[in-house]
């Protein structure tokens, strides 16, 4: 594999492009006209514009990105995650023009891109799941027998959906017709398919997923876990790696069982089963994710591999370079989202340009980043500026230079969910480990930000008062 173009814009595709270069390979960007003088077009080595600004014209046109592929010679195109990342038909057709897609086969992205489908495929393996109907309905009165069944709170979720679309939590029979019609309009919007399915509501419910790699010489790894608990309508904002709840023999238990998974589809290259955790430590298979993860980086510091580099091998039908056995955790790793959001009104988008944007340096921390000091940020697309990763011998240490990072991380001209990331790692029940996917809702508001950024503004003034005073003392005193 000689040359590699990246599907994708922004910090994934700088990301991927960075593996490929150190590995000796050539990249080739594509980008909209929107992103026409953004970093990743900059760092590839090709780049070459497939579109106009929306991504339906430009990073979601799979045959434009094969004809580009096509006359540059490329050997493997990298979908990095969302736009064409999970999209079957986009990774049979690269296939069949002869280039490789570094990714799973369209067969293991089709089966688990259903939720219904990946139910029925592991369901042979006796992977635990959440009790519930494992068909779609849309039945109201056939919904209510099942929900009495199982018991209030149920969660009606669209099969072909993710990312909170089409889901709802119903915790009385008389919310459930009204809930059901909600859910199967919003699941018929996004993803075209309205089918709905029922399961038991888990209450204070951890979300944890598993990094896995498979070859194609039938070997499946795991790479520990990743406690995205913390999350704000349904997306995760800060990661971690490994979950401070997790004893050996669970992480051991899960690592077996996200294994299957990946072996029930004859999966290939990088993947993540997610699995929910109830406050008893029972876990239960959510879905499986059929690309690299946002939050991969996390496990990368904790293991010391590097996943695109593995995905890259595998896709050139090399054996993984390593056991079970050999991959221990060390350390601890955290990630923080920075959106351009503003958590000060409900996370909604901040519009605007980048006046100033400086990134944090030092030990321990890294940022994949996709922009630069005076960029504007997009409408077009997802708001993530970055990633902010942090790493330390453990938790604790994690968490101090995490919150150093932030605050050495500047940006004027738009609202970023920075000062989101502060409370987080300042709160005491994520700091102590008791904390759930209610995070958001049962500990944070609008209100209590401002609070506290009011009070760090209060003492930044004092400190910065002092610092005058005494220097004023110094001028003071005589020559001696």
């Amino acid at each position: 594999m000689k040359k590699i173009l990246v599907a994708n814009r922004g910090e994934i595709a700088i990301r991927v492009m960075r593996t490929a270069k150190q590995m000796g390979i050539k990249t080739v960007a594509v980008f909209s006209e929107a992103d026409r003088y953004s970093p990743h077009v900059k760092f590839a080595d090709e780049a070459v514009c497939i579109g106009k600004a929306p991504s339906s014209e430009s990073y979601l046109r799979g045959d434009k990105i094969i004809e580009v592929a096509k006359q540059l010679h490329v050997d493997g195109i990298h979908p990095g995650y969302g736009f064409l990342s999970e999209n079957a038909e986009f990774a049979e057709l690269v296939e069949k023009n002869g280039i490789t897609f570094i990714g799973p086969g369209s067969k293991a992205i089709r089966v688990m891109g259903s939720k219904l489908a990946a139910k029925e495929t592991v369901s042979h393996y006796n992977i635990p799941m959440v009790p519930g109907i494992d068909r779609a309905i849309t039945d109201v009165e056939l919904a209510k027998n099942i929900a009495n069944e199982i018991g209030y709170p149920i969660l009606i979720k669209a099969s072909a959906g993710g990312g909170g679309k089409g889901m709802r939590i119903v915790s009385h029979s008389d919310e459930l017709e009204s809930q059901m019609t909600r859910a199967i309009s919003e699941a018929t919007s996004a993803f075209g398919d309205g089918s709905v399915f029922i399961e038991k509501y888990v209450t204070s419910p951890r979300h944890i997923e598993i990094q896995i790699m498979a070859d194609t010489h039938g070997n499946v790894l795991y790479f520990f876990e990743r406690e995205c608990s913390i999350q704000r309508r349904h997306q995760k904002v800060v990661e971690e790696a490994p979950s401070c709840v997790l004893t050996p023999e669970l992480r051991a238990k899960m690592g077996e069982a996200a294994v299957n998974v990946a072996k029930s589809c004859d999966y290939v290259g990088a993947g993540t089963v997610e699995f929910l955790m109830d406050a008893d430590l029972n876990f239960y298979f959510l879905e499986m994710n059929t690309r690299l993860q946002v939050e991969h980086p996390v496990t990368e510091l904790i293991t010391g591999v590097d996943l695109v580099e593995l995905q890259i091998l595998v896709a050139r039908g090399e054996k993984l370079p390593m056991k079970q056995e050999d991959l221990k955790i060390k350390g601890h790793a955290l990630e923080l989202r920075v959106y351009a959001e503003d958590p000060l009104n409900d996370f909604l988008p901040s519009v605007g340009n980048l006046s100033t944007y400086r990134l944090p340096v030092g030990e321990g921390i890294r940022v994949d980043n996709g922009f630069e000091e005076g960029m504007d940020i997009p409408i077009y697309y997802d708001p993530m500026l970055s990633k902010l990763i942090t790493y330390g011998s453990n938790r604790n240490e994690a968490i101090q230079l995490m919150r150093q990072a932030i605050n050495n991380y500047l940006v004027e001209g738009v609202q970023t969910t920075l000062p989101f990331g502060r409370f987080v790692c300042e709160h005491e029940a994520f700091i102590s480990g008791k904390f759930d996917t209610h995070f958001v809702k049962n500990y944070y508001s609008p209100e209590m930000l401002a609070a506290q950024q009011e009070k760090e503004a209060h003492i930044a003034a004092l400190v910065a008062l002092y610092h005058y005073n005494k220097d004023r003392e110094l001028l003071r005193l005589p020559n001696l």
